[in-house]
């Protein structure tokens, strides 16, 4: 079917004026990354007919890559649901802001197509990108001063934004419309229908089987520090190892359609399903990792970042840079953004949106992080054992830390001090959110709150004092979940010893043992078991980076989805006997600190009920994917609507 006029409906957000100064007006990598570079009013043609204004439009490209915390309120990018986030949809987050979109939209199931949803088809500079992309790919051959091994280098790097931006949008709406060069706004009539899943993973891969080989594999040294954020061979291979696992899981590969109501075109079509189950495409994923592992291995650098001893606080520093730093031997990808000053994304995230509740982790989340030594941890049986004392830390034996060090990372919790000193060990007073406590107040629910759930965020938000200066990175993809992809796909393929070894190094880094040692009465040798394990290592190993809501949707997780979901209530015990009081402002160091610092808590669950969601009544599978806008749908160029919408 034709689209009778590009400049509307989806052309239309293909269209990049090429004669602003937005050519050459852009962020920059490293250092300079989010500075303005000097600009004027150019033409395409002058664009490319000069070898820095090509590369910095080349660099302004990139900055249209995906970020993945809100920033600001307004704008199609920033808007990020009204800075909700999609880790709020899983359940081990959960938004208590009831102004964003995740309550507006998905908690109360007012989502409808046509609304922007979760990831805006017509936004988040998804377009954009590609057609910048596509423009550089297609005039790059013609700058003079220029080696042919950069412009080769450079092309490659644009794929790779074309491949991940197409990803972003993939697991969004499954099959996509394929778009193969910059389509002019004025040109005439185009046919750009909605291409099948397969046709859709096929043209990703291809872009990064094209590119990687041009690129190198790690930044020189000397480039890191400016430049990493750039492209390289291992982050291409990487990538379409990510892109694949996706396509292999059951949300399309499976011998039903993940949704039967409604028009199933979509389905008829394979645009939102494959058609069938197909053991091929886990061994595609299996192949691409193997081929991802064996490069690092022949070519080096890429590394688990690892403690500097065995402490806690060294383990937690480890993960910390891991996750937080850009040039490490463990990033693959890393993006930023800057809006206005870099103090103002500090105090939004932090005073506004993180002190409003959007972000509260819940109770199931936090039973997935295990004891320091590997062993799973049971709230119901610790309970039994009335020891909950040590449920985060054990005060009789100097406040040692008892839990997996992942957890005092990602979650705030109580009687444990927040901050990460330069030695590694905690530092400042330890966090009060027993009822009464000078953190949580009159209680977890009772308002919208970062502590309503009990804990807090800790991920991004432990740096509220030293973002000042710099914008938050976002880890778009690290090693660790190279590690643990490539154990899923192995497990995929019944090669179960294999993938706990993969497991098992992620585990290592922060000092827990492997899974079998700790766990020696559950069968790993069984592919549900460890599928499911896996699943809880990636919530813990990659928690608040996007991972948890997106493996709901692969493994089509209505259960989990449809689940009641709790917090948990703290009281300062004495004597046997609960009482909501603070103590004093004594600090460490000061006479009676450890005197007045509380000691002994009951822990109990409760539901989360004053902001509810409608799925924990009745999930419905079409939440899976997004809908299409009708207007796009209207226009006949192919679109067909996802299932159930």
């Amino acid at each position: 079917m034709k689209l009778k006029n590009i400049i509307y409906g989806f052309a239309t957000m293909l269209a990049l004026a090429t004669t602003s100064t937005s050519c050459v007006d852009g962020v920059q990598f490293g250092d300079s990354f989010l500075d303005k570079a000097p600009g004027s009013d150019v033409t395409q043609d002058t664009v490319f007919n000069n070898a820095e204004y090509t590369r910095r439009f080349l660099w302004n490209t990139y900055s249209k890559l995906y970020y993945g915390l809100p920033y600001y309120w307004d704008g199609g990018v920033a808007v990020k649901m009204n800075t909700g986030v999609f880790e709020a949809l899983s359940d081990c987050w959960h938004s208590h802001n009831s102004w964003d979109e995740v309550n507006r939209q998905f908690y109360s199931g007012g989502y409808v197509p046509g609304n922007n949803g979760k990831f805006n088809f017509r936004g988040e500079n998804v377009w954009q990108a590609v057609r910048a992309a596509y423009i550089f790919i297609e005039n790059v051959d013609r700058v003079p001063g220029m080696e042919t091994s950069e412009k080769e280098r450079l092309k490659a790097e644009a794929e790779c934004i074309i491949a991940s931006r197409y990803f972003d949008m993939f697991r969004h709406y499954g099959g996509l419309p394929i778009v193969r060069k910059a389509y002019a706004g004025t040109e005439g009539i185009y046919e750009l229908p909605r291409a099948t899943v397969r046709e859709t993973v096929h043209f990703m891969d291809s872009l990064l089987d094209d590119a990687a080989p041009k690129l190198p594999w790690v930044l020189d040294e000397a480039d890191r520090s400016n430049w990493d954020g750039r492209f390289t061979r291992a982050a291409a291979m990487a990538l379409k190892c990510k892109i694949l696992l996706f396509e292999a899981s059951p949300l399309f590969n499976s011998d039903t359609p993940y949704c039967t109501t409604g028009s199933q075109e979509a389905n008829e079509k394979h645009h939102a399903w494959i058609g069938r189950y197909d053991q091929e495409l886990w061994t595609e994923c299996l192949k691409a990792c193997q081929d991802f592992f064996d490069a690092v291995q022949s070519n080096g650098f890429y590394a688990l970042v690892q403690a500097e001893g065995k402490t806690p606080g060294q383990y937690r520093a480890a993960f910390r840079k891991a996750y937080d730093e850009r040039g490490t031997t463990e990033m693959l990808i890393s993006t930023r953004v800057r809006y206005k000053e870099t103090f103002e994304w500090n105090y939004k995230f932090v005073s506004e949106w993180n002190n409003f509740g959007g972000y509260t982790p819940t109770e199931e989340f936090v039973e997935k992080f295990a004891w320091k030594d590997g062993r799973p941890f049971d709230y119901d049986q610790l309970a039994k054992q009335g020891n909950q004392d040590t449920m985060f830390v054990n005060p009789d034996k100097d406040w040692e830390l008892t839990r997996d060090p992942r957890l005092y990372e990602t979650i705030i919790v109580n009687n444990v001090p927040v901050h990460l000193a330069d030695n590694g060990n905690m530092s400042g007073r330890r966090t009060e959110t027993w009822i009464n406590g000078r953190d949580a107040g009159n209680g977890p629910d009772t308002e919208a709150g970062q502590y309503a759930t009990g804990f807090a965020n800790n991920k991004f938000y432990m740096n509220r004092d030293d973002a000042r200066g710099r914008t938050t990175l976002w880890p778009y993809l690290r090693l660790s979940e190279l590690y643990l992809i490539y154990a899923e796909a192995l497990a995929q393929n019944g090669h179960f010893d294999e993938a706990v070894e993969q497991v098992n190094k992620v585990r290592a880094r922060v000092g827990m043992g492997g899974l079998r040692e700790c766990q020696p009465n559950r069968n790993f040798n069984d592919k549900n078991t460890l599928i499911e394990a896996i699943m809880d290592e990636r919530a813990c190993e990659l928690g608040f980076e996007e991972t948890r809501f997106f493996d709901m949707i692969r493994y089509r997780r209505a259960d989990l989805f449809g689940q009641q979901l709790h917090g948990l209530k703290i009281h300062r015990q004495k004597d046997g006997i609960n009482y909501d009081f603070s103590y004093s402002d004594k600090q460490p160091g000061q006479d009676g600190y450890e005197a007045t610092q509380p000691r002994h808590f009951t822990y109990t669950k409760f539901p989360l009920n004053n902001i509810a969601r409608v799925w924990w009544k009745e999930f419905d599978p079409k939440w899976y994917l997004s809908a299409f806008p009708p207007t796009e749908i209207n226009k006949g160029y192919g679109l067909t609507q996802n299932p159930g919408w």
